[in-house]
């Protein structure tokens, strides 16, 4: 069972120390999720009972890869993965340049979480059509993987063409999402699949069945990557549990459970909260499987 770090939400200024402390704890790969702007959305938010989002206009989404950039500099084994990023919000080439350089400046320590989004304002805002953003996606991950080879690409209405710097290594490509579509494009076309929202295993079993079939359906045999952020309280036996179900690795951000006196302690949603909670999850889960 691998560990990822949930970062979304923290202030751009902590991700430098988040990735230091991380590496040092043992995380696996640290996450962050992918928005362009904050408005009055009307288009309705998926992960929410009232069908607005969980945050404000003050909460900060740094560029995903500027920030996965930066955050490469200061480590040396840390992985870095969006949770997950808007690839069909943006054009196939801005998409291909800003992972491959990601990639090779991080050493190949990048994963490509990718996903469809929900948000039709942000689509609009870049010009990209929201209606078919799934099959454009479908289109777009196999030719970003022969891009990200070096290899030359034909690509209707262009002459051949290739883009540079590339990677060393393949980097895997991670679906988000578990609507029946996202599981078929990640059965299909990923290495893996990540989980966009916080499962209980009721509700994970059921991803996973349709996974399965997915998997099934398509002959993938090899190995497949299971990232399901759990509705569960830190406990090593519980995560043995669920690595027994075929889960490769969950998502945990420690600070969100927290005990009252370590908020006191060092103030809710500060840097030193995070890291005091991180260390104790390393020394009580971490260090324990």
């Amino acid at each position: 069972m691998r560990f990822w770090l949930g970062a979304s939400f923290a202030d751009t200024d902590q991700f430098l120390e988040l990735a230091r402390t991380a590496e040092r704890c043992g995380f696996d790969t640290l996450t962050l999720s992918d928005h362009l702007f904050y408005a009055d959305f009307a288009t309705p938010y998926p992960y929410s009972k009232s069908g607005k989002p969980r945050w404000t206009a003050e909460t900060h989404w740094p560029d995903v890869w500027v920030t996965i950039g930066a955050m490469s500099a200061v480590t040396t084994t840390l992985r870095f993965a969006p949770n997950v990023y808007i690839a069909p919000a943006r054009d196939l080439f801005t998409v291909a340049k800003q992972v491959s350089t990601a990639a090779v400046l991080s050493r190949d320590r990048v994963s490509f979480g990718v996903g469809v989004g929900w948000c039709a304002e942000e689509f609009a805002a870049t010009g990209q059509d929201f209606h078919t953003r799934g099959r454009r996606l479908n289109e777009m991950i196999p030719v970003l993987r022969d891009l990200w080879t070096g290899g030359t690409v034909t690509i209707d209405g262009l002459p051949e063409l290739s883009i540079s710097p590339t990677p060393a290594e393949p980097i895997p490509v991670m679906v988000g999402g578990d609507s029946e579509a996202a599981l078929r494009r990640a059965a299909k076309l990923g290495d893996g699949w990540i989980g966009n929202r916080i499962y209980t295993e009721e509700q994970l079993d059921t991803v996973l069945d349709s996974l399965r079939g997915w998997l099934d359906e398509y002959g993938r045999t090899g190995p497949f990557e299971i990232i399901a952020p759990l509705a569960v309280l830190p406990d090593a036996d519980t995560y043995r549990h669920f690595a027994a179900k075929g889960v490769t690795g969950t998502m945990a951000a420690p600070w969100w459970l927290a005990a009252p006196e370590e908020k006191q302690r060092y103030g809710e949603g500060t840097l030193e909260l995070k890291i005091a909670t991180m260390e104790r999850f390393a020394e009580e889960i971490i260090a324990k499987m």
